[in-house]
């Protein structure tokens, strides 16, 4: 007779109690960022590629940051949709600008809630990169340092406009420090800086590029974003490079086909670590839940716990709002 065990992991199983009771990984409100596109007209507008997401007004976005703080989602980081484009994003930096006058709006109504600025350049430049656009052999590229100036003037609009975190995505070389620098040298030391310190070329950001008018019109962002097949190396060297600058934050974006980046990056590093469950990751759980082939709010905590379970100490995530409500209900 086969003897029975002695060791029984199922007996912690047994009950919702039991299982509540011994969980090793805790996902809350608390922890998720909130995603907002923010343009200058009038009303809302859908986004075709991401459903249930909107192009907020600047009234639409207050509301929308005071429904998530009633949530309990206690940050959003926000997109501008600017009116007008030129070839150096202009609008990125203005005092006016969108990002700037939302923050304003939605820092004097919600004091408490945590505004984070996306500090780049792609959505407001008529070409869709990220900085200076320069041709080299034949190959559209970034030109890089003179991209840091326009990265730092930007920084410092947004931190005078009342961002609490300025979070540089261009992945130039040396952004951190040059942001750094300047929002020290403006009178904002106290500001921190939210890195996206591994950021891949990715094709999980395509409904992004509709929502925010952002596609390159030549070439790509090869050139300055991460190769995929690149390896951890190079992850680690390029965090490693963001907290020698000055870093506050570390972030890896795409989060759920980059949970080894992530996991490696928490145990080479002690900054807080930042997991974005991007706009492509988002769209194709909507796309099977609207299928029936997946439950949405089953597949969404299980992957947002599995970006917690990986390391990350806050998520990015487009889920935000309905997962504080699924929380709240209880898992």
């Amino acid at each position: 007779m086969t003897p029975l065990p002695a060791v029984r992991p199922r007996r912690l199983r047994r009950t919702p109690g039991l299982r509540a009771l011994t969980r090793e990984v805790s996902l809350s409100p608390a922890q998720l960022i909130f995603p907002m596109f923010v343009h200058e007209g009038e009303g809302d507008s859908e986004i075709s590629t991401m459903p249930g997401v909107l192009r907020h007004c600047l009234a639409s976005a207050v509301e929308r940051a005071r429904e998530a703080q009633a949530l309990g989602v206690r940050s959003v980081i926000l997109f501008g949709i600017p009116d007008e484009k030129d070839e150096v994003g202009t609008q990125a930096y203005a005092e006016d600008g969108v990002i700037q006058r939302a923050t304003r709006a939605i820092k004097a109504e919600l004091p408490e809630t945590v505004v984070i600025a996306d500090t780049c350049l792609c959505e407001y430049t008529s070409h869709g990169h990220c900085g200076h656009l320069h041709e080299v052999a034949g190959h559209w590229t970034v030109d890089n340092d003179p991209t840091l100036d326009l990265l730092a003037r930007t920084a410092v609009s947004q931190a005078r406009a009342g961002a609490d975190i300025v979070a540089p995505s261009a992945m130039m070389d040396g952004q951190v420090a040059a942001i750094r620098a300047g929002l020290d040298a403006a009178g904002f030391g106290h500001v921190p800086i939210m890195s996206y310190a591994v950021k891949y070329a990715s094709a999980y950001y395509g409904p992004f590029r509709e929502a925010a008018g952002s596609a390159p019109s030549v070439g790509d962002r090869a050139s300055y974003q991460m190769d995929p097949a690149g390896g951890l190396r190079e992850a680690l060297r390029e965090a490693r490079l963001d907290v020698e600058e000055g870093a506050d934050f570390l972030m890896v974006k795409p989060a759920l086909a980059y949970l080894d980046v992530l996991r490696a990056v928490r145990e080479e590093f002690d900054l807080p670590l930042v997991a974005y469950n991007v706009s492509g990751e988002y769209s194709l759980v909507k796309a099977a839940a609207q299928l029936g082939y997946m439950d949405e709010r089953r597949t969404v905590l299980e992957t947002l716990t599995g970006m917690r379970r990986a390391g990350a100490d806050a998520i990015i995530t487009y889920h935000a709002l309905d997962a504080a409500r699924w929380l709240a209900e209880g898992v």
